[in-house]
């Protein structure tokens, strides 16, 4: 039987990767829906030589933004099963393609290295087409060297190489190189660094942006350094003459909410209203997420009815999140209309919060919403069928009291 089922398990496999290898249609699939069967076979795939498969079946290329997320779906998938090494092996593959053999690709995988905290082979992979001479490395490729140094949080090393390898390999820093270091300094708590590397900007007739400043201002915030906070958000204005829109304002809601600041967030949310600037969902979701954090769940329902009256459409976090916090509230009732809601749209909770609500439902006297959530899960999700059935035993059977 167990051989049986392995049997059975490599031949539905090899089947689903015939809907990109060879279709049923004469007509050649299109690139972009071999990139949408990759993607979804990627996302419901465990066996790390199954995923390589499936890679080099749909023939992945940084050039699309879907092949991007499937490559970034795979490397963490393979990660998370220490599969470092098939990583590598790939990698490697990809490199002698044809196609691949580009600035673009190169840089695509030193950033994947670096999602994989793989960064002595983002390293290899920089140097090595030094070596090569046909690709010498890039601005591009050293930007995505800085982007792996802090995806693996190697700030250490991040300021080696910003500092070393412009001089080492002729390639000269644009604002990303800036800002890619910024963010080292800032996420490895020397903020106040940046002050020099602004003034060598300057040195260098480079101009921060907004981006730069939205860096700056979430590591000062991180760090608690309020004051310093104030000097940035007038340096921006005063010397680079950077007004502060939305994107700034959603760093600075995020930053205080982090902090469990959410009343000074939402005196920032007022500031923008007041001054006419339309927030967006971000905006919102920001601050639902910190006032339901800690524990104001009716300014959360409340921010969340403006958010929907303001023209702006909710996210598919600012429904997780309210869902998930009022369970933890025992506002099943709530948390239930949130939900539907939430699935009209398409968006389904985790198993954890839907089941969270599943069995709070239940504790409330609500046995057969519970039960209709349940068989409304196992339709959407034939794989958990199993898990949802235990649930669904668990649950009394009573109904409803009027």
């Amino acid at each position: 039987m167990a051989m049986y089922a392995r049997l059975r398990v490599n031949f539905l496999h090899r089947r689903k990767l015939s809907t990109i290898l060879a279709p049923e249609s004469s007509t050649p699939i299109s690139s972009k829906k071999k990139s949408r069967a990759a993607l979804s076979l990627l996302k419901s795939e465990s066996n790390p030589d199954r995923i390589l498969d499936i890679c080099r079946a749909a023939s992945l290329t940084p050039e699309s933004h879907l092949d991007r997320v499937a490559f970034s779906i795979a490397v963490s998938k393979l990660s998370e099963s220490n599969r470092f090494d098939a990583i590598r092996i790939f990698l490697d593959e990809l490199k002698t393609r044809p196609d691949l053999k580009n600035e673009r690709f190169a840089a695509h995988a030193i950033a994947l290295y670096g999602q994989a905290k793989m960064l002595d082979h983002a390293i290899r992979t920089f140097k090595e087409y030094q070596e090569l001479g046909s690709y010498p490395p890039s601005v591009k490729m050293l930007n995505a060297l800085l982007f792996s140094c802090v995806v693996s949080k190697d700030y250490k090393e991040a300021k080696r190489i910003f500092v070393e390898f412009p001089r080492l390999y002729g390639v000269a820093p644009n604002l990303d190189t800036y800002n890619a270091v910024i963010k080292a300094f800032c996420e490895s708590g020397s903020a106040s660094s940046v002050y020099s590397v602004l003034a060598e900007m300057d040195m260098k007739k480079l101009t921060p942006n907004a981006a730069t400043f939205g860096i700056i201002l979430s590591g000062f915030y991180r760090e608690e350094k309020l004051e310093d906070v104030g000097k940035v958000l007038e340096m921006m204005k005063e010397k680079y003459g950077i007004h502060a829109g939305v994107g700034t304002y959603n760093v600075r809601i995020r930053s205080l909410c982090e902090l469990k600041k959410s009343g000074e967030a939402k005196a920032l949310l007022d500031g923008m209203l007041s001054r006419g600037m339309k927030p967006n969902s971000v905006t919102y979701s920001h601050l639902i997420n910190g006032l339901c954090g800690e524990g104001d769940l009716e300014t959360a329902k409340k921010l969340f009815k403006e958010l929907a009256n303001s023209g702006c459409k909710p996210d598919s976090r600012c429904y997780f999140t309210l869902v998930h916090y009022l369970c933890h509230g025992k506002e099943y009732e709530s948390a239930l209309n949130f939900c539907k809601e939430s699935m009209e749209k398409n968006w389904v909770p985790n198993f954890t919060t839907m089941k969270s609500l599943v069995n709070g439902l239940a504790s409330n006297s609500m046995v057969d919403e519970a039960r209709e959530l349940v068989t409304q899960m196992k339709e959407k999700f034939p794989k958990a069928s199993e898990m949802w059935d235990e649930i669904e035993a668990g649950l009394p059977q009573t109904s409803r009291k009027d």
